[in-house]
């Protein structure tokens, strides 16, 4: 980690990408328009991008489509992309801190959390989907003696990658890495506020080795990029990572056009249990704190309800409490910092409305700049507030008691998703049937987390819908299942 001075200095120095990749090239829109991304933290224009229309997807689409069907990809070995994703790999790592840079100004990130966790994770990702590549194998069918069954893998074709702002770095690996180790070629929409690593990494990929038209990127709004990608007749599948308002629009759009595939990963309003026989609430309020205010709330998994047994819910609060003030606000590139501003001053006024009407605030509630909500805990008696029902994706946590461990994960479930959940308590077997019971796609015990690069991460309910990022399970939404079936009987051999 360097010193705020030179990462300002280093930022300075940074040259922003202002152009699409695709076909290799790096273009304008073809209707020469742009628009400013912003710096969050100071609203002042970082650069002017492209702003893309249905004309600009339809080219990225036809070139990606040319580029699946000769194979210059999808048909090298598994072990020669291997290598070209390996190579990727390495070198966004030997140009991590330009893209950390970069991530924190685009987006509001703190520089530590773009150092120490979004980087290497997006580079772990990558090299682990890598290493996959010629690690899953496909089956034989337990035929009978004059039939062999063959179940085959194969690329599903065109893939469009649809990026949230909250983690734009770290989802494009979660999404490319298994959708090139597979054999697709990509066009990638990344969010109209953080477009710039993405456009970074596809430049990058150029060095790699990737084949032109393999990697194509398009930037703009949702309207004139984000639905042509989901309308489009010619791409076969769809991955989506945002709002679940959007999500649903997507399945709209793939049922009003070629019935693409669609796998969606969206929002969350994720609980968090407490019970009176935890052996450390210290430990407890750090997970809780971490869940509830990393990246500023902003991430669908955060914690966001906690239910806490009433004979340690005044011991906990205090915890909490102290927790909170260790999540010290100010400018994203001082390295001390852990929270800055929210991503834009519309989402700022979204978020900030929370801190009114029901609910005592127990510790933070303050603004700044019009920006930054310091990291706020409110405790409430009901669990029929917007607070606890609704998704506010913002560092703000609600408290409530519970009876019982039973009363909590009723409680827990009383929600329209299921993207994670966590449970504390000393008892392994208590633990273990509160996360049977609970319906989330990850739950974590006696910890928050996502779990690692093994082990697949989506939602139940209105979470998650036609897949799994992460893991093996990723790499079957870019692929075909296909059943050969060979008949040996007509062999005169005689056995």
């Amino acid at each position: 980690m360097l010193n705020k001075v030179d990462y300002k200095a280093q930022a300075k120095a940074l040259k922003l990408p202002t152009k699409m990749i695709v076909n290799r090239l790096q273009t304008a829109a073809l209707s020469g328009k742009t628009y400013a991304t912003l710096n969050p933290a100071t609203g002042k224009v970082l650069a002017e991008l492209p702003a893309a229309s249905a004309a600009d997807v339809d080219k990225a689409v036809a070139v990606a489509r040319q580029a699946f069907e000769d194979g210059r990809w999808s048909k090298l070995t598994p072990a020669n992309r291997k290598k070209v994703l390996l190579r990727l790999a390495s070198i966004i790592e030997e140009n991590a801190l330009d893209l950390a840079l970069m991530e924190s100004l685009d987006s509001g990130k703190t520089i530590s959390d773009c150092i120490n966790i979004d980087l290497p994770e997006a580079i772990n990702s990558l090299r682990w989907h890598a290493e996959a590549v010629d690690k899953i194998y496909d089956q034989v069918a337990p035929a009978n003696d004059s039939s062999l069954g063959l179940i085959v893998r194969e690329p599903i074709g065109v893939v469009g990658i649809v990026l949230p702002w909250n983690f734009p770095l770290l989802m494009l690996a979660w999404k490319i890495g298994p959708a090139l180790a597979a054999g697709c070629t990509i066009v990638v929409k990344p969010a109209e506020e953080t477009s710039l690593t993405t456009l970074r990494v596809a430049e990058l990929a150029l060095d790699a080795g990737l084949p032109a038209g393999v990697f194509n990127v398009v930037t703009g709004d949702g309207p004139n990029v984000g639905e042509p990608i989901g309308r489009h007749p010619d791409i076969d599948a769809v991955s989506f990572t945002g709002s679940t308002d959007t999500g649903r629009r997507f399945l709209k759009y793939s049922s009003e056009s070629n019935l693409k595939e669609v796998v969606l990963e969206m929002g969350g309003k994720n609980p968090c249990i407490v019970m009176d026989d935890v052996a450390d609430l210290d430990a407890v309020a750090t997970h809780i704190g971490n869940g509830a205010f990393w990246n500023m709330g902003q991430n669908c998994s955060a914690i966001s309800r906690v239910f806490v047994h009433k004979d340690v819910k005044d011991r906990l609060l205090e915890k909490l409490t102290e927790v909170a003030k260790t999540w010290t606000v100010g400018d994203p590139l001082e390295p001390e910092t852990r929270i800055g501003p929210l991503i834009s001053k519309t989402h700022f006024e979204k978020v900030s409305s929370y801190l009114g009407g029901e609910g005592k605030v127990v510790a933070g509630g303050r603004v700044f700049n019009g920006t930054t909500i310091e990291p706020t805990i409110m405790e409430f008696d009901r669990h029929d507030t917007k607070h606890v029902r609704e998704e506010i994706f913002g560092p703000i946590v609600s408290v409530l008691g519970v009876d019982s461990l039973a009363q909590a994960v009723s409680l827990a479930n009383e929600t329209e998703y299921g993207l994670a959940a966590s449970v504390f308590t000393a008892d392994g077997t208590r633990a273990l049937r509160a996360a049977r019971a609970i319906k989330a796609g990850t739950v974590t015990v006696n910890c928050y987390g996502e779990g690692d690069a093994a082990t697949p991460f989506g939602g139940y309910k209105q979470s998650g819908f036609g897949g799994r990022d992460k893991a093996f399970h990723a790499h079957d939404q870019y692929c075909q299942t296909k059943t050969l079936w060979i008949d040996l009987s007509s062999s005169n051999e005689g056995f």
